[in-house]
């Protein structure tokens, strides 16, 4: 072979790879342009604003850019994201089931001890009297049944009793009859009546003693004082029972009731439990708190609970039926909505609306969008959600009827961005009556509506955008 053939074949077998190298990678190209050209495209979205879908491609109308086709994958409707399996393991991904069980304690609550109100004895005078001596005494005292607090000089009672006893000494039965319910009705107790009758002579002097056991919480008097009548002498509160009252979160409030049971745990004795009832729920609410209040009672006959202590309360559930649970890890919580990601296989996940109920512990009662079996996200949701948010996927909600606010208006004018309408109150909403742009259903045919025609509407509200609105003309009554 000579050398300018040797010099050919050496450049064929340069040349050669790099010729089948390009036209590989031309091939793949045009491969790949084919297979996304026989992709289905489910909707076009500006991927600055993913929720809102268009069903033709062109320019957005939030941003300066072209709307994005979303394709669709095997299987897939436009409602869920798949991730690879591998992904998934790296992203730490972790499901659960939704299962059925019961939720004990319903919830933890705050609660503080007082006095019980309906222990509460109040000493007043019944007639002028000089206070003559008063027992070393302060509020906050605790008190025995029968304690002397203070010596009182009535002279009103002391021109009773001497009227009383020169009439029996009389002997006149029916006159010494009436002195004796004047004595009564002067407001004289019945054991200084009774000493008046037993020994013949007048009681100077009345000893005014504590009717019950408790805490003197007021107490006005000082030796030396006149009172007249009516005045306050000294106020008692009862210590046998004591009041607890727990402030419940409002949006709990609908799993209260009366008689439901309640361990109560003070950190003045850590590891004692004791057992009380819900007496009342009370009928108003703390505005500022968002608290609803309600009240037991516990019994103190050792004096060692003290009014004003703080406790944490556990109210039972004491319902023996279950409810569908999921595990309170998985819930995405938002201002309108809770969501979960639900897990369909292969790597498919969906958001999905759900409706909650009370929560306990580690687990949240589930009311709607979910069934006893279904597998959600615990860890990693977050990152998914994202994930389907920039894809436009909106959650679905249970098979609900979709909810219709009606009201009466006037066009004003309307184009491609939407009506301009001068609407009357939607009572549903309590939106009252004004002027305002509002979305179009994209369904909505506007071939026969112009600007000044009364119209029929009807908005479902869009918490991503304009509230979109279905419309109708309505006849005007001359």
């Amino acid at each position: 072979m000579s050398g300018r053939h040797l010099m050919i074949v050496q450049l064929l077998i340069l040349l050669v790879p790099g010729l089948v190298l390009a036209s590989a990678e031309r091939h793949g190209e045009h491969a790949t342009a084919a297979v996304e050209s026989e992709r289905r495209i489910l909707y076009w979205y500006d991927p600055m604003y993913p929720q809102q879908h268009f069903d033709a491609p062109g320019r957005s109308p939030f941003m300066d850019m072209d709307l994005v086709p979303r394709y669709a994958d095997a299987g897939d409707d436009g409602s869920s994201i798949r991730i690879d399996p591998s992904l998934t393991r790296n992203l730490g991904m972790r499901l659960t089931q939704v299962e059925r069980g019961r939720l004990e304690p319903v919830l933890q609550a705050s609660a503080v001890l007082g006095y019980d109100q309906r222990q509460v004895s109040v000493l007043q005078t019944r007639a002028e009297a000089w206070v003559e001596s008063v027992a070393a005494l302060a509020p906050e005292d605790v008190l025995v049944a029968g304690a002397p607090l203070a010596e009182l000089l009535v002279p009103d009672w002391v021109a009773a009793q001497e009227e009383y006893l020169a009439l029996r000494r009389l002997g006149d039965a029916q006159l010494s009859e009436a002195a004796w319910q004047r004595l009564r009705l002067s407001g004289m107790p019945e054991d200084l009546m009774r000493a008046v009758r037993t020994t013949g002579r007048v009681q100077m002097r009345w000893t005014l003693r504590s009717p019950v056991a408790g805490v003197l919480t007021e107490w006005p008097v000082r030796a030396g004082m006149s009172l007249p009548a009516g005045s306050t002498v000294a106020r008692i509160n009862g210590i046998e029972r004591i009041w607890l009252e727990a402030a419940v979160p409002e949006a709990q409030a609908a799993s209260l009731r009366a008689g439901q049971p309640l361990e109560v745990h003070l950190p003045a004795w850590p590891g004692e439990v004791w057992q009380a009832k819900v007496e009342q729920l009370l009928p108003e609410a703390d505005e500022r708190a968002r608290v609803v209040r309600v009240r037991a009672v516990l019994d103190n006959a050792d004096t060692r609970l003290r009014p004003g202590m703080s406790a944490r309360v556990q109210l039972l559930d004491g319902v023996a039926s279950e409810q569908l649970l999921v595990a309170a890890s998985a819930v995405i919580r938002g201002g309108q909505e809770d969501l979960v990601m639900l897990a369909e296989g292969d790597g498919r996940f969906r958001p999905q609306r759900v409706r909650l109920g009370r929560e306990s512990g580690e687990r949240v009662e589930v009311l709607d969008g979910l069934e006893e079996g279904q597998q959600v996200v615990i860890a990693a949701q977050f990152l998914i959600d994202s994930e389907a948010s920039l894809r436009g996927i909106v959650a679905r909600g249970s098979a609900e009827a979709e909810v219709l606010h009606p009201a009466d208006a006037v066009v004003l004018y309307f184009d491609e961005d939407g009506l301009m309408l001068e609407h009357g109150p939607f009572e549903t909403l309590g939106m009252a009556g004004m002027s305002m742009q509002f979305a179009v259903d994209p369904a909505l045919d506007l071939s026969d509506i112009a600007e000044g025609d009364a119209v029929r509407v009807w908005v479902r509200e869009d918490p991503d955008g304009l509230p979109i609105v279905r419309i109708e003309k309505r006849e005007v009554q001359p």
